[in-house]
């Protein structure tokens, strides 16, 4: 007991101390933000309570905020598409080699095409702006998907596989006990990692042809020059990938808590 007691104190001041260390680069920008708008007019550091001020005016306006939305799920959709064609293309590509050495270098082409190519193909491809950008976010983000659960199967065990084999269990069950456990801390790696980049690319798809979203918005804003709404816009998908990446880390850590705190945080 006196042992868990005097651990007590530093363990708070260690935790105390990892989130000021996490913090402490986002408030040394913000205040050197805030002392450069003392300095420079409004339409090249806008002052930070106007830009915050400018946020809130998006969250509770339905126009803006409708949005706001309807980027968040031109992300979720593309990214939930590109997973689902990854994952497939994956499962194909470690059960026979062939496949994998035929879609191996497809999938390393196009990861090497840029996002921008991307939008120009989809513009000359498709008429509607919503599935030039679904197309555009799948092709972005789906060799990731591929290559991360790839690379997840291949690791798994092969001892391990033969003995749960010997059990005979059905295909449900060695999908849900010993697969998924298996993968799923590199599916969600690859889900933090593809949320930022898919919020950089529907932007750009968005700022071609669209009439509606952030992209769209910022456009607006550098029509203007009003870089305290550039700066409000550009937060809202800050603000949606910081909630995205709680959600994942917030499943990660529930899904296996099993494991030990050290292991975890690694």
């Amino acid at each position: 007991m006196t042992m868990l007691q005097e651990s007590s104190p530093s363990w708070g001041v260690a935790a105390s101390r990892r989130t000021l260390t996490r913090i402490l680069p986002f408030l040394v920008v913000a205040a050197l933000w805030q002392l450069a708008s003392l300095f420079f007019p409004p339409f090249l550091f806008p002052s930070l309570v106007d830009v915050f001020k400018r946020c809130f005016e998006i969250l509770v306006t339905w126009s803006e905020l409708a949005d706001v939305l309807a980027t968040v799920g031109r992300i979720l959709a593309g990214l939930a598409g590109a997973f689902v064609i990854g994952a497939a293309l994956a499962v194909l590509m470690v059960r026979s080699r062939s496949v994998n050495e035929f879609l191996s270098p497809i999938l390393t082409l196009f990861q090497g095409i840029p996002a921008l190519s991307w939008v120009v193909f989809a513009i000359i491809w498709f008429h509607g702006i919503e599935p030039r950008i679904f197309f555009i976010m799948v092709m972005t983000t789906l060799p990731a998907f591929a290559f991360q659960v790839l690379a997840a199967l291949e690791a798994m065990s092969r001892d391990l596989v033969e003995m749960v084999m010997s059990f005979r269990p059905t295909r449900s069950k060695l999908f849900r006990v010993m697969i998924i456990p298996a993968i799923l801390p590199d599916i969600l790696t690859a889900w933090k990692v593809n949320l930022g980049n898919a919020s950089r690319v529907v932007v750009v798809a968005e700022l071609v042809g669209a009439t509606g979203g952030v992209g769209y918005e910022l456009l607006q804003q550098q029509q203007v020059f009003d870089m305290a709404g550039a700066l409000a816009w550009t937060l809202q998908l800050v603000f949606f990938v910081l909630i995205a990446q709680g959600v994942l880390t917030l499943i990660e850590s529930v899904a296996f808590r099993y494991r030990a705190v050290s292991e975890r945080t690694l």
